[in-house]
């Protein structure tokens, strides 16, 4: 593409004042009004003082900016321009949301979480960002570090990433057929053990699932982590609530002495890389093979700590040359992958759905190119609040595409931003009538329409 030449000169000036650049606001930010938001922030957030009035209005300027792509306290400004002031009150200025981020502490952070949660609930009744949790509902969590810079950020370290930066602690959930949603977040110390405080986010992570599912669900609630959560007291607050666990086993004496025991005729074949299916046997052919033993997670501490369960292990060959001459161990030749599980799906199937808690790690990605590119402040509290509002953007997000269309339901926030909430419209009003006119031949017109209709314009109700 290049610039017409019809046109012997360019010229531009910001004078249009019936213009708005992200007109997918009005959609969305009508689905986080009828889901009840702001009033369940009013309701839940009792911040002091004149930074902490109209909480509600504040948090949903800063989900508006987010939504707009602001990762910083300065982009808020995205939400005073032209005529998005004629569509939307609590417009705030950049400083009054900083100072107000400023106001929280820990127990209003904690405030927000409880909002968030049942926010949450209202969303998934309203949108499809949960169907099919009633009969399966995957729930992964995981730590992951974000980089910040300076000397002024509280809580800042260096943890396991070798970067300095604040901890972010996440759990989503998804199922057979919706996307992950975020269910919990917190925002922790940079050298912060990723274990640390894990007991009570679990408990009260799958209290909200439980919360998202009927009374009557009957189908499997499974709780997914890597080896940093393969701790006791983590895993009998999931087999607590309810759910069952399939969590990366650290290769400690135990583990290895159980993987010792399973005979080579108790190997399966599994659909890995590079690997053939059979027809004749109806068998993978493949280096990776999976096995499985009854085994007791931390049995060498006390009874009180000791869980029963299933040790399911994969192998894959060792090829380093240096013991490629059939010198080494069983260790040696092989690498192996083990994970403990209370779970019952039959061996391949466990080694296969515990794989998939890698999804997170897209998550975590999609997040920190989203609102968690930075934490803006300087103070913790701050900072851990944004990142609550973080993940409330995120679920919005992820709602508004289900609404438009169930691929955009699955797509990363950027896909979303740019198909649904970036889109440059002139507004117009008449009476009390605002008419949004919209690019011709939007590309994404049909899900535009369709999330706009789903939010704006339910049946009996007329067009605006």
């Amino acid at each position: 593409m290049q610039l017409s030449h019809t046109h012997r000169s360019f010229s531009a000036s910001f004078d249009d004042p019936n213009l708005v650049s992200s007109a997918g606001l009005v959609p969305t930010m009508a689905l986080a009004e009828k889901t009840g938001l702001g009033a369940l922030v009013d309701e839940w957030v009792k911040l002091p003082g004149y930074f902490g009035a109209n909480a509600g209005l504040k948090a949903l300027a800063l989900v508006a900016g987010m939504l707009t792509g602001a990762d910083s306290i300065d982009d808020m400004a995205v939400l005073r321009h032209g005529a998005l002031r004629k569509l939307f009150t609590g417009t705030y200025a950049p400083s009054t949301l900083g100072s107000f981020l400023r106001a929280f502490a820990f127990g209003h952070v904690r405030q927000l979480d409880a909002a968030a949660s049942r926010w949450l609930q209202n969303l998934g009744a309203v949108t499809p960002i949960v169907t099919g949790i009633d009969d399966l509902a995957l729930v992964d969590i995981d730590d992951t570090i974000r980089e910040v810079h300076g000397y002024k950020k509280q809580g800042a370290g260096f943890g396991y990433s070798g970067v300095r930066g604040l901890n972010a602690l996440l759990a989503i959930v998804s199922t057979g057929s919706a996307a992950p949603i975020i269910v919990s977040s917190r925002l922790r110390k940079g050298p912060t053990n990723s274990a640390r405080g894990a007991k009570k986010f679990v408990s009260d992570t799958l209290a909200t699932v439980k919360r998202l599912r009927s009374p009557t669900a009957k189908g499997m609630l499974l709780l997914r982590a890597d080896s940093a959560y393969y701790v006791s007291a983590v895993i009998q607050a999931a087999l607590r609530a309810g759910a069952m666990v399939s969590i990366t086993a650290r290769l400690n004496s135990l583990v290895k002495a159980g993987i010792s025991t399973i005979p080579d005729t108790a190997w399966t074949p599994i659909k890995y890389t590079n690997a053939i299916f059979d027809d004749a046997t109806g068998r993978w052919i493949s280096d990776a093979e999976v096995a499985e033993i009854p085994f007791t997670a931390f049995g060498s501490k006390k009874k009180s700590e000791q869980i029963p369960g299933r040790l399911v292990v994969r192998r894959i060959p060792e090829l380093n040359k240096t013991v490629a001459a059939g010198q080494g161990t069983l260790f040696d030749l092989f690498r192996f992958h083990a994970f403990f599980t209370t779970s019952t799906l039959n061996t391949v199937d466990a080694d296969k759905t515990h794989r998939h808690h890698a999804i997170i790690e897209n998550l975590n990605a999609d997040m920190k190119a989203s609102a968690m590119a930075h934490f803006p402040s300087g103070v913790f509290t701050a900072n851990a609040a944004w990142l609550v509002l973080a993940c409330i953007t995120f679920n919005l997000t992820r709602a508004a595409g289900t609404l438009a269309n169930p691929a955009l339901g699955k797509a990363v926030t950027a896909t979303v931003r740019r198909k649904l909430i970036n889109v440059a419209a002139r507004v117009s009003t008449s009476a009390r009538r605002v008419t949004l006119h919209l690019p011709e031949s939007w590309p994404w017109e049909e899900g535009w329409s369709a999330l706009f209709t789903s939010v704006c314009n339910p049946p009996g109700r007329a067009a605006t």
